[in-house]
Parts: C-alpha cells; structure tokens; sequence
C-alpha cells in the first residue's frame, strides 16, 4: 500500500532523514569553524608551553603571566645547521618547526638504521637551540632532543653548562608514556638525578647513560622502577644528539660560536 503521508509530516521517513543530515551539516561547519577561530589560540598556547618548559629546564623561574616577558628578556633562539655545527641565519627560528621539517625530504636527511638508536627514522638538517643570558654572557645552551620511548615518542629539551659537557637539567615536554611508570620521566626528583652530570668522558666520547641501578660516576643516572624500556629509550635519544649524529658538531664547536656570536 502506497505512503499517503506528506513529506513534510514529522513522521515520513524522508523528512526524519533531512533534518538527521541537515543536523550533521550544520554541526560539522560549527566544528569546522571553531577550530579555525581557535586555531590562533591553539598555537599560542602551544607556543607559551614550549617557552614554559624551556625556562624551568634552565631553572629560570616565572609566575604564568610573566612567561612570555620573562623568556623574551632571559632566552635568545638561534638555529644551528646540523651538518657543520654552526650557528645559520639562513632558517627564522620563529617560524621553523622541527617536526614538519623532520618529514620533508630538502630539510632532513635519513638516519641510517645502524645508527638511530633513537628510533627516530629523520633528522632535520636545522634545530633551535636557546641561549640563557645573563647580562651580555650565556649561562645555559639549551638543546632540544627527542628519541621513542615505550609507547611514543618524547620530545623534550637537555639544559646544558656552556662548556657543552656539564648537564643542568633534562625536561620533557611531550610524549604518551604511561602514567605511574614511563610517565615517571616528568617526575622532579628523577629529573634532579641529571643536573651535575657530564655528557662526555676525558677522551671526549659519549658517555652519559640511563642504568637500572647503582649509578655511580659523573655519566650515570639511576633508571625509572618498572620502566625499563622508557628509561633506555631516554638514555638512547640522549646519547644520540649529543653525539656526532647530532649535536656533537656543535658542542665540538661551542666555545668558538659563543665566542664569534655571543
């Protein structure tokens, strides 16, 4: 029997599927525009995060409504070419992004799989790194490093001494490790175990290391209880952007690139 129902009765099926999919569409473009008027204040967020974790990694101090003044007058980015260790020009640290450019092939390079023992797959060919200015002199060199843990990746920055060898803190500011375990990475006290230790030994090699106990000398940090793999995950990442890989052309070349563009 044919359905006499008008199409604009409440109960005709056509109607009920009209406003299931105008209700769709309208949502989807209210979504779709939210996130676009918010996009602005997503970045900024981001970005006063990011500037948050850079200064407590130096032990730098700052009530959350100082932070941005605080790390304008104290902090100076400058971005380094990976493949000569030098300070560049040529990359605008403020609108350089590590990750995208970490994915695109004319500002990367393929890490060879023997040596990436950060499992990072891409090394950008430039990074930021933050000066810490104390009057005219830099007190800290700020590196960012990242490496897989566990479960994801970390993404954090190692403070350092500017004799590129004396560590003053290590600070993650990113990463999906499991609370109460991996996680532990972001705990104060294990982050305190870093500061004093030194990256290299007397003959100049790599030689800092996450052990799962009894840490001794000035290379060694006690591990996390039940992380084992976060842990060597941290110790490898570490070790692979201090090292000449990474970082290591630069911190060769510290002492004369504060001296030249300090």
């Amino acid at each position: 029997m044919a359905d006499t129902r008008s199409i604009f009765s409440n109960d005709h099926p056509f109607k009920i599927i009209f406003m299931a999919v105008s209700v769709c569409l309208v949502a989807s473009v209210l979504v779709s525009a939210a996130a676009i008027g918010l996009r602005p204040y997503k970045a900024a967020n981001e970005r006063l995060a990011k500037q948050a974790n850079v200064l407590q990694v130096a032990g730098l101090d700052a009530e959350p409504d100082e932070i941005g003044a605080v790390f304008e007058r104290r902090i100076e980015p400058r971005v380094v070419d990976l493949r000569s260790g030098r300070f560049t020009d040529v990359i605008d640290p403020a609108g350089y992004d590590e990750r995208l450019a970490e994915r695109d092939p004319a500002l990367s390079e393929a890490v060879p799989a023997d040596a990436d023992i950060a499992q990072i797959k891409r090394r950008p060919n430039f990074a930021t790194v933050y000066l810490v200015r104390s009057e005219s002199a830099v007190e800290t060199v700020i590196l960012p490093v990242h490496g897989y843990g566990l479960w994801s990746t970390l993404y954090g920055f190692v403070a350092l001494k500017p004799d590129g060898n004396e560590i003053v803190g290590l600070q993650f500011y990113d990463h999906a490790e499991t609370p109460g375990l991996g996680g532990e990475v972001d705990n104060p006290n294990w982050r305190a175990l870093w500061a004093g230790k030194s990256l290299f030994d007397d003959a100049g090699d790599v030689a800092i290391e996450v052990v799962k106990s009894g840490a001794a000398g000035p290379h060694q940090v006690d591990g996390i209880a039940g992380a084992t793999l976060t842990a060597r995950g941290v110790s490898n990442l570490v070790r692979y952007w201090v090292g000449q890989d990474g970082f290591g052309p630069f911190l060769d070349n510290l002492e004369e690139e504060l001296a030249d563009n300090g």
